[in-house]
């Protein structure tokens, strides 16, 4: 491990010599072969920073290769769908979830590789690094964060940084 991974550790989330308090999915942490999409479990493994969204309506670009979030962004959670765990946009035909959100959890969401780019059905859709709904609240599979750290990370994350979830 690199001092630039975001590195998942039981005192929280580890990141250029600063440990952070994070949340996990409610399935807790699993092997990676036994993650399946809708169990709120985050999966073990070394997982690549692929891309960051924002809400450009709420806070200013956090990074230069960070996309804005527009009214018509989902992401496929539907494993029926040969666009599974990929974004796509309203309308759209399969189960989703919507990244324009009228709370502030998607604000600002980092990308990761789990199950990605070409999509294993049912294996899980993303793993996002998303703020928390509060503190020790689990998510869905995601890492969260405050909104405060979530803000210091986002700026700081380099090409090589990559999300490391251990046992």
């Amino acid at each position: 491990m690199k001092p630039t991974d975001l590195v998942v550790t039981p005192m929280g989330l580890r990141f250029l010599g600063r440990v952070f308090p994070c949340s996990i999915g409610r399935g807790g942490i699993v092997p990676a072969r036994d993650k399946r999409e809708g169990d709120g479990a985050t999966p073990v493994g070394v997982h690549r920073l692929v891309g960051m969204l924002y809400r450009p309506d709420r806070l200013t670009r956090p990074a230069d290769w960070a996309l804005p979030i527009g009214p018509s962004d989902l992401w496929s959670d539907d494993p029926r769908d040969e666009n599974y765990n990929l974004m796509v946009r309203a309308p759209h035909g399969f189960s989703h979830e919507r990244l324009r959100r009228a709370d502030p959890m998607y604000d600002l969401v980092i990308l990761t590789d789990w199950n990605w780019p070409q999509a294993e059905p049912g294996r899980g859709s993303a793993i996002f690094i998303h703020q928390w709904r509060r503190p020790g609240a689990p998510t869905a599979g995601c890492i969260g964060l405050s909104r405060r750290d979530l803000h210091w990370i986002a700026p700081r994350i380099r090409h090589r940084t990559r999300l490391v979830v251990r046992l």
